[in-house]
């Protein structure tokens, strides 16, 4: 037994406590006193006070009542307007999940249901939101870990002992030093290797889509070895910082994962996604559909402001970005007290249509980590009203020649963001009805937006809550879920949105559209998202016209004649304003930033920046760079 638990079981009363447990971080007791499982007289609390971590009285699996009865319990302990509807029950961890269309209901007023469920059946119920639209992706996502319950117990166990085992231990030579095996001077391939005295972290481990070359982290960096790696923690869900996790385990990892649920479950479809679209190239993935099931099974996921220790001498808070669902800003309290140093992934300052701005209080905070996709001198946003007016002339001027607008979008993100600013200007009478159609996943990462509105800004919080009002489900939207369909759209269907993946024109459905509509003058398409260097998309946007696209074992020349729209800027980075002002409203200060995440011209650009405005010591380091922070 760890000596953490045996420290907490001496402030017990004895002949209690029947077996002890970690997930991850987190302690478990089991008990087979029914009184005291019911209540514990705040003897756990006063543990948890003196011992700072998380700890939670469970049932001994002898103490719980047979799932069958149960079941017929909780449905009649629940209010029918709940709407619940599947129920699990994880035997070995004396758990039942319950999904709900309406939680709160499922929890009762101050968790009044939750403890009358555990009073009649002894199982901890854990309540699951059902997502309005159904999501093939969730329900598969949730049995991969209801159908391994038993292997998911053992993994946290082991992550658990990672992190306590030794936590008395004296710490001496304490050091802090962070090496950059990609977005060094880049945009793309995202991922950081933070090492400490006691630590070895990965944060983020993208694929840079835009070039072959130099498309993977610099895993042959002499400090970097898989195998001592104590843990991963993943920002959001995009490629460029997620594309290389199941390589990871591919290659053996078999550790901790840390991200907030939606991001895992974008991240999941991202990366089908990926595997699916490179079978049909023809071309082998670099990971199978099995590596993206052990990275659910691997992945721990937190709520935003939830601490945790990850390992024995850094405890990570996620907060907030700003930038898509789930996307995380990562804290990290490394040492007692030793250094505070925070990570922002990619982030957004200002409010937008379905986010709030990222957050920018924290309990200490001495080294920030940048991005700078948008941090040059040159680099400033329309107003998001601007932004607005442009789209809603640009579908009118299209649809009056009786042409398509093609939207080519990031798939999560961005194509919610239009779908929200489209269904607004139609429900406020700004635009006509106009048929909208969803290609690709970006139906199903709609779906998974409505199943987490708690990540979502309140205004879009609300109206997910009320079905008659959510706006992704408005009657202009419709899903093209075959290439039959999308064939039915290009040529029978008259004046229409397209919006499909993918938003650099790097592959997916947006390439058949821009093949077969391509020629047309009537048509127009217009950039919503960043163009990274060398993908078809910038170079589109630069000049070219010709465009060759395979098609089967033959290539097809298409002369580009629709309407190309370059100035949309719907974005979900940071602009240089937002930066400096994040950085402004920073508290406490940070006593260095360094830049990373941008074009070299950017990254030195911002860091330059910063430094002469706030006085503050930046670096803008190169990839295989290493700083030392402590």
């Amino acid at each position: 037994m760890a000596d953490i638990l045996k420290e907490i079981l001496k402030l017990l009363p004895d002949g209690k406590i029947s077996d002890t447990a970690f997930e991850a971080a987190n302690i478990v007791l089991y008990t087979k006193d029914r009184d005291y499982f019911l209540d514990n007289q705040g003897t756990i609390r006063a543990v948890v006070e003196q011992m700072k971590k998380r700890i939670e009285v469970r049932a001994d699996a002898a103490l719980t009542i047979d799932p069958e009865k149960a079941e017929i319990l909780i449905r009649e302990t629940i209010p029918a307007e709940a709407g619940v509807s599947d129920i699990i029950f994880d035997s070995k961890r004396s758990r039942v999940i319950i999904h709900a269309e309406k939680p709160g209901l499922a929890i009762g007023k101050m968790g009044s249901v939750l403890q009358e469920i555990k009073a009649k059946t002894f199982w901890v119920p854990i309540i699951k939101r059902t997502p309005p639209i159904r999501s093939q992706l969730i329900e598969n996502i949730r049995a991969v870990l209801y159908q391994n319950s038993d292997e998911r117990r053992r993994f946290l166990d082991r992550v658990g002992h990672r992190i306590y085992d030794g936590w008395m231990r004296e710490k001496k030579n304490e050091w802090i030093r962070i090496s950059y095996l990609g977005s060094g001077r880049e945009v793309g391939r995202s991922c950081l290797f933070l090492q400490t005295s006691e630590s070895r972290i990965l944060m983020d481990c993208g694929i840079n889509v835009s070039s072959e070359k130099d498309a993977f982290p610099f895993f042959e960096a002499p400090e970097f070895d898989l195998n001592q790696v104590d843990a991963v923690i993943i920002t959001h869900a995009h490629f460029d910082h997620t594309g290389m996790i199941p390589y990871l385990i591919k290659m053996g990892y078999k550790g901790p994962i840390y991200m907030t649920a939606p991001t895992r479950d974008v991240a999941a479809l991202i990366l089908l996604d990926y595997v699916k679209m490179m079978k049909n190239e023809g071309k082998e993935p670099l990971y199978t559909s099995e590596e993206i099931k052990n990275m659910v099974k691997q992945t721990i996921c937190l709520d935003w402001g939830e601490v945790t220790d990850i390992t024995p001498d850094v405890r990570l808070t996620f907060y907030n970005s700003g930038h898509i669902l789930g996307s995380s800003m990562a804290h990290m309290h490394i040492g007692n007290g030793l250094h505070n140093m925070m990570y922002t992934g990619d982030m957004k300052f200002n409010r937008t249509r379905l986010l709030d701005g990222c957050i920018t209080r924290f309990p200490r905070l001495e080294t920030v980590l940048i991005e700078s996709t948008y941090g040059g001198k040159d680099c400033f946003l329309a107003p998001m009203r601007d932004s607005d007016e442009h789209l809603r002339t640009i579908i009118k001027t299209t649809f009056e020649r009786g042409g398509k607008l093609l939207i080519p979008a990031l798939a999560s993100g961005r194509a919610q963001e239009i779908m929200i600013l489209i269904e607004t200007l139609v429900r406020t009478g700004q635009l006509d009805k106009v048929p909208v159609y969803i290609d690709g996943m970006l139906w199903d990462i709609a779906a998974i937006h409505t199943a987490y509105p708690e990540f979502l800004n309140v205004a879009i919080r609300k109206q997910i809550f009320h079905k008659d009002n959510n706006p992704f489900l408005s009657e202009i939207f419709h899903r093209i879920g075959s290439a039959k369909e999308r064939q039915k759209v290009i040529e029978e269907t008259g004046s229409c949105i397209i919006l499909a993946t993918s938003g650099m024109l790097e592959g997916g459905p947006i390439m058949e559209y821009l093949r077969q509509l391509g020629d047309n003058p009537h048509n127009a398409m217009v950039f919503t998202c960043y163009q990274a260097e060398g993908t078809l998309g910038q170079r589109i946007k630069a000049g070219l016209r010709e465009v060759v696209f395979p098609v089967g074992p033959k290539k097809e020349v298409v002369e580009l004649k629709l309407e190309v729209h370059r100035a949309l800027e719907i974005s979900a980075h940071a602009d240089r304003r937002e930066l400096f002002n994040f950085v402004n409203r920073c508290s406490p200060r940070p006593k260095k930033v360094i830049v990373n995440h941008g074009e070299s011209s950017r990254c030195i650009d911002l860091a330059s920046g910063i430094h002469k405005q706030f006085k503050i010591e930046t670096a803008a380091p190169r990839n295989l760079d290493t700083i030392r922070l402590r």
